[in-house]
């Protein structure tokens, strides 16, 4: 194969595929950040069967030995950030702040597993009978097939590559077709840092490599669009193998007639608009008492005007581009609907032009909608929000709570009253307070209600319900 080609990594060794993904630059669509190799459904095969024969020496091996190999990779990606977080604004068009972040924050991921390792402890309970002892012992589920999107391209391989391999897993990894970049990068890192042959497999594709994936492993952990999720979990089902899918959003933030309005305002702009709304934990549903409406209306959009939206690795930027034309083709069309759908468009919702040909879109901020709308009640993935005025604390709660998704909800308050009762009664599987529906902390579960999970929590001591299967043992002292 060309050397200009990046390889696939099966079973230990760097090999061709069958065709190639052709990466570009959504800031800069003349450039090409690198052409990846396609893998094939017979490399699954053979990394399945590497992971296998790797994996069960993994399984046995010294809970030191699998911390120093995390700590490695950990070191490896901070010193190598400033490169990493460069690339992934590259081919993702995170604005570079965002993107050195996120790199940092993988690190700090491997690092924290790397502890982990020596925390994997089983139980001892009492038995009915007298001298009988009962152990529940956490052992490693075996391969698992790890698919990832392409709005994380390193952090959230990162928080599914180091506790899969922190409980003595073996991993066939596979990217998102979008962003392969930032996946073979981390690969390299993970192959360079000592990981045994055929532990860890790369395989780069389209959505028919995740299919033959799921076909082959043990358990599968995937993150993505409801629809994809629903197939994979259908899969894993018909296979009775575990299945871990986090799926979409469409959060609500509420803010409360007592609101902190410069604290509304902020929660607003970096839940809903941030990163080009491309976060399944974005606010896209801002939901205002009445009485705040008008005010909160006037601030915002005086924020959203100030905005930067420009190429990623400007050091100016606060927002890049879109992913994709597909993605800038989705994001319009919503645009479009909400306007025939009698919603007002207060700010922002074009195409922009810049300095090199890209996906820019100025962010929308609609008013006048309810509830009941399509733009409220589908996920755009995008920097599009809607206010949806309410009346009251009631109204707002029952306002967020009427959606098909739970993954993320805020609430803007002074009241220690309402505060307390929206956590307890938000039906979402993260509540904030005084914060953006955004952002996620790795040592805590992460994990979502009705549409938007399905399966274990991911993240923190929380992810060994999934990593690992439990076992009894009895013994009798005879």
């Amino acid at each position: 194969m060309s050397t200009a080609i990046f390889p696939n990594l099966v079973a230990g060794e760097w090999v061709s595929g069958h065709g190639a993904l052709i990466n570009i630059n959504p800031s800069d669509t003349d450039e090409v950040v690198g052409e990846y190799a396609c893998a094939t459904a017979a490399q699954v095969r053979e990394a399945a069967a590497a992971a296998r024969s790797a994996g069960a020496a993994w399984a046995q091996a010294a809970p030191g030995v699998r911390s120093d190999l995390l700590r490695r990779i950990a070191d490896e990606i901070e010193r190598r950030c400033g490169e990493l977080a460069l690339l992934l604004s590259r081919e993702e068009g995170k604005a570079l702040r965002d993107a050195s972040s996120e790199v940092t924050r993988a690190a700090e991921i491997f690092r924290y597993y790397s502890g982990e390792v020596f925390r994997m402890a089983g139980e001892r309970s009492p038995s009915l009978r007298t001298g009988v002892t009962i152990e529940v012992l956490y052992e490693p589920i075996g391969v698992v097939g790890l698919i990832t999107p392409w709005n994380f391209p390193v952090v959230i391989p990162a928080w599914k590559i180091a506790p899969a391999l922190a409980y003595g897993n073996a991993v066939l990894f596979k990217p998102s077709e979008l962003v392969p970049a930032s996946a073979w990068a981390l690969a390299d890192i993970i192959d360079r840092a000592g990981c045994p042959k055929g532990l860890f497999s790369l395989l780069m594709g389209d959505g028919s490599v995740g299919r033959a994936i799921v076909d082959v492993v043990d358990a599968v952990s995937f993150t993505g669009s409801v629809a994809t999720g629903t197939a994979v979990a259908q899969i894993a089902a018909s296979r009775m193998i575990p299945a871990q899918c986090e799926l979409g959003g469409k959060n609500p933030l509420v803010i409360a007639a007592d609101a902190d309005l410069d604290v509304a305002v902020d929660c607003a702009i970096q839940g809903s608009f941030m990163q080009a709304g491309q976060r399944c934990t974005a606010s896209s549903r801002l939901i205002v008492d009445v009485e705040r409406v008008a005010d909160f209306t006037q601030a915002l959009v005086a924020r959203m005007e100030k905005l930067v939206i420009g190429a990623a690795i400007s050091p100016g930027t606060d927002i890049g581009p879109v992913i994709d034309e597909r993605q800038l083709a989705k994001d319009l069309s919503y645009i479009e609907l909400a306007e025939t759908e009698g919603a007002r468009l207060l700010t922002g919702g074009g195409r922009l032009n810049r300095a090199t040909p890209g996906h820019f879109l100025s962010p929308a901020l609609f008013g006048d909608t309810s509830n009941q709308m399509r733009v409220n009640r589908e996920e755009i993935f995008g920097p599009v929000a809607c206010i949806i005025p309410v009346r009251g604390y009631d109204e707002a709660l029952a306002v967020a709570n009427d959606t098909d998704f739970g993954l993320s909800a805020s609430i803007v308050t002074s009241s220690l009253k309402h505060a307390q009762h929206f956590k307890a009664n938000v039906r979402s599987g993260l509540a904030m307070v005084n914060l953006p529906t955004a952002g996620v902390e790795f040592h805590v579960p992460l994990s979502g209600l009705k549409s938007s999970s399905y399966g274990p929590p991911e993240m923190g001591h929380h992810a060994m319900r999934f990593y690992t299967k439990a076992r009894t043992a009895y013994t009798f002292a005879a």
